[in-house]
């Protein structure tokens, strides 16, 4: 057994470059676990800019200097962003205030669904504990709710964070796309002159995460799209809202999907559910928002990332499961 053990080090470990690996891995873990917080802006900056060197590399293809290339790449990129942020997130931010301004209203209606369903089922729970558990959780409710909005409004740190993000992620972002060969070519001194490992792994793991970001980021705004026009056509309640986080729901497999099918859920049978149960319209909604479910999961996931990362489809639904 020792043997085994000691050929195993000798091969493995006696390259200087794979104990130099070892030890850069083992510092980027210990970065990301202590470090992760204060360098979250430079981890969402590098995310946005491997997604946008894409379109960088591909202007610079069909005959585009470097300087043209990301300079228009990026001027689309702020219009974007301060649209998102003009935009986009005030929509968000009120449709999630009167989420939970109403949520009480919607608990009011849920106890009218279980107070009938004693009434047909004689349930050994009587009305008036369904009355004070229901009273008792829409105060809750309503009491959170205000102060979620208080505290997301008052908080110092939190807008100072929010400044943060706003500022320096775009300025970050624009240094990666203009200077990314000069950061990398300053990481390279100090690493040893033999490292030819090292620049296989690296080149390797920076072509696969690219890959993997644009493809994670495809998946995100065709499902946020497709999702956001399933729920324009049955005009339901808190469209953008839902959609957007069913479509950044897709970024946890499973795990999102099921939290976000319960507000999905909630708010599609207290619009709809009291016509009758699942009436028409609530019906047709969640069928579509299965489908939609269905059609990520075992045909756009395998089919994206099967490009992106050079796996077959199968392969990525059995890593899926």
């Amino acid at each position: 057994m020792i043997k085994v053990f000691k050929a195993w080090i000798d091969r493995y470990l006696s390259d200087p470059e794979a104990i130099l690996l070892l030890v850069i891995l083992f510092g980027s873990l210990v970065i990301l676990k202590y470090f992760a917080g204060i360098l979250a802006p430079i981890f969402i900056s590098i995310a946005i800019a491997m997604l946008l060197q894409f379109w960088v590399n591909f202007l610079e293809k069909h005959h585009c200097s470097h300087t043209v290339a990301y300079i228009s790449v990026y001027i689309v990129f702020l219009v974007l962003f301060f649209g998102a942020i003009l935009f986009l997130l005030p929509l968000l931010w009120k449709q999630c205030v009167n989420l939970i301004t109403e949520m009480p209203t919607l608990i009011q209606n849920g106890k009218t669904v279980f107070l009938n369903f004693i009434h047909t089922k004689h349930s050994y729970v009587s009305e008036k504990d369904i009355e004070d558990a229901l009273s008792m959780v829409s105060g809750d409710v309503q009491n959170w709710g205000k102060h979620v909005v208080t505290v997301s409004l008052a908080s110092i740190t939190g807008v100072i964070t929010w400044i943060i993000y706003v500022i320096l992620v775009p300025m970050l972002v624009f240094f990666f796309l203009r200077d990314h060969k000069k950061i990398l070519n300053w990481f390279k001194r100090f690493l040893p002159q033999k490292r030819s490992l090292i620049s296989k792994i690296w080149y390797e793991m920076q072509h696969q995460m690219g890959n993997y970001v644009r493809g994670k980021m495809a998946e995100v705004l065709i499902v946020t799209v497709f999702t956001y026009l399933v729920f324009l056509f049955f005009d339901m309640q808190y469209q953008v809202l839902l959609a957007c986080l069913v479509g950044l729901s897709v970024i946890i497999p499973f795990v999102g999907v099921l939290l976000v099918t319960v507000p999905v859920l909630l708010v599609g049978y207290f619009q709809w559910g009291f016509a009758g149960g699942l009436t028409g319209e609530f019906a047709l909604m969640l069928y579509s928002y299965i489908f939609i479910q269905l059609v990520d999961g075992g045909i756009l996931v395998p089919l994206l990332f099967s490009e992106a990362v050079n796996l077959h489809p199968i392969a990525i639904i059995i890593a899926i499961l």
